[in-house]
């Protein structure tokens, strides 16, 4: 059996023979062992004895009487001339087998076939392995291990889920899924973490975890980066009044928000330096359920008491800064326009002879502002270009991040976040998504680079923060909040 300090369900299959060569029926892993008086969690392996190509996966509490918590279909392997056990075909059939299992987790799953090419031509196979084997570990402790177990096994899951090396796995494997899956995947996982997250803080009163999921990929022309965080997970920048009531609270905590973040860039030579232009392809972020429509409306508020973006941030700053020779934006500060309506009206009487003259006169006076919802600013600090996206108050032009609703607007159904997602005057999409695209935020920023830097890679970090907001919909209730997110990524670019 394997060691439980450092589990590695790769290096450990690499270990074991053929299955026609096992002297028994079993082969087991030490996932984790909390210590000697309490029992472990085991990976196992077993042959069927009257078919010796064809095996079985399962996760094992090692009591003094053994439980399975779980236990795959029967797998089928192809014989090779290999010497080991994991070959292509084993790897292939594993890794899907793992895969499938968290994709089950999900409550929306579509019927897309799991299809992963060219694995053994997959750089970092071992990252990307390990990352779904260990992501499947993780849903099954959360679902299904007993609570003596559960605790030590998910922090010693979880820890192993965090390190650079699964980051760097978890971004292969969501390539090999392709955008479906991957989103099929995010919900699944994120379904899990939302329920560990409210168990742990309702018994334990422990700091939540960060399971923020993000990854960037840099190709000619095109930056993107990808995010993923349930709700609940996020940081409470500021809430009004405590949230007692239960059904709100599950509707509210099992969202998760989606982001997308792509831009476009390209080089302009000059005779003494050339330009490094970025500009906005799309900026995405949504809200989207982690449960189905059915068990929000019977144990929640319904879909459509949940959080909505009220703020949206991005800093694209290049690493080495030694040939940068200038920033500049193409968006200039807002001069808003102000129209103004005068009215002014005289009244003039005479009274009867024999009495003064008397004249009354009225004016007044009325002024009228044109805003829109969304603010956009670019502004440079050093040789970082920032770029925001304010979502402000319809009624009072405060910035909804940074404040709250009156008690009166909160119980005024004309007020504009009720009825926000079917109001023609909707600051979102008809889901409660919000979708910032070239055609309206589309201007570049710029960075003048000395000619020395030619034939090298640029390297830019894109630090970001996405506030959500909770203003009451239709449910009457005077709670709101504001829940942050920070991520990082680095991003590159080819210098001709």
């Amino acid at each position: 059996m394997a060691s439980c300090d450092t589990p590695d369900a790769f290096a450990w299959l690499q270990t074991l023979p053929p299955l026609s060569q096992w002297k028994g029926n079993l082969m087991s892993m030490c996932i984790c062992s909390p210590n000697s008086s309490h029992p472990s969690l085991n990976f196992t392996l077993t042959r069927t004895p009257q078919s010796p190509n064809f095996f079985t996966f399962s996760i094992v509490a090692n009591f003094k009487t053994p439980i399975t918590l779980f236990i795959s279909k029967t797998f089928r392997t192809i014989s090779t001339n290999s010497t080991t056990f994991l070959n292509e075909n084993v790897i292939s059939t594993l890794l899907m087998g793992f895969v499938d299992v968290v994709l089950n987790y999900n409550v929306k799953r579509t019927t897309c076939s799991i299809q992963l090419q060219n694995l053994g031509s997959t750089s970092n196979l071992k990252d990307v392995f390990n990352l779904a084997f260990f992501t499947f570990v993780f849903l099954i402790c959360i679902y299904e291990a007993p609570t003596s177990l559960r605790t030590t096994c998910l922090k010693t899951v979880k820890d192993q889920l965090v390190t650079c090396r699964s980051r760097q796995g978890s971004k292969l494997l969501m390539v090999q899924l392709g955008s479906n899956l991957e989103e099929q995947w995010m919900r699944s996982l994120n379904l899990a973490i939302t329920n560990w997250i409210i168990e742990i803080k309702a018994f334990q009163h422990l700091k939540s975890p960060s399971p923020l999921f993000s990854y960037a990929f840099s190709t000619q022309g095109l930056w993107k980066v990808h995010m993923y965080c349930p709700v609940v997970a996020m940081e409470m920048e500021s809430v009004n009044s405590s949230l007692n009531d239960e059904r709100l609270f599950f509707s509210l905590n099992y969202h998760q928000l989606e982001g997308v973040i792509q831009l476009n860039h390209r080089i302009y030579v000059r005779e003494k330096w050339f330009n490094v232009a970025v500009n906005i392809d799309n900026v995405r972020c949504d809200i989207i359920r982690l449960v189905n429509e059915k068990l929000l409306s019977e144990r929640g508020m319904g879909t459509e008491e949940k959080h909505f973006p009220s703020r949206i941030s991005l800093q694209l700053t290049p690493t080495n800064q030694s040939n940068i020779l200038m920033v500049s934006v193409q968006k200039s500060s807002e001069n808003p326009l102000t129209e103004f309506e005068v009215e002014k009206g005289i009244e003039a009487t005479i009274d009867p002879p024999n009495t003064f003259f008397g004249l009354k006169v009225s004016a007044n006076e009325t002024t009228t502002k044109s805003m829109k919802p969304w603010k956009f600013e670019e502004w440079v600090h050093g040789y970082s270009a920032n770029l925001t996206w304010f979502l402000h108050d319809l009624d009072d032009g405060r910035e909804v991040s940074s404040s709250k609703p009156s008690k009166v607007s909160m119980m005024n159904p004309r007020a504009w976040f009720k009825n926000r997602y079917s109001s023609a005057f909707r600051p979102f999409t008809k889901q409660g998504g919000v979708v910032f695209a070239g055609d309206s935020y589309g201007q570049s920023v710029l960075w003048k680079v000395d000619k020395t830097a030619i034939g090298k890679v640029m390297e830019f970090e894109v630090k970001g923060c996405v506030w959500l907001t909770y203003w009451p919909n239709k449910h009457h209730t005077f709670y709101s909040d504001t829940r942050k997110l920070e991520f990082k990524e680095m991003l590159y670019l080819n210098l001709p």
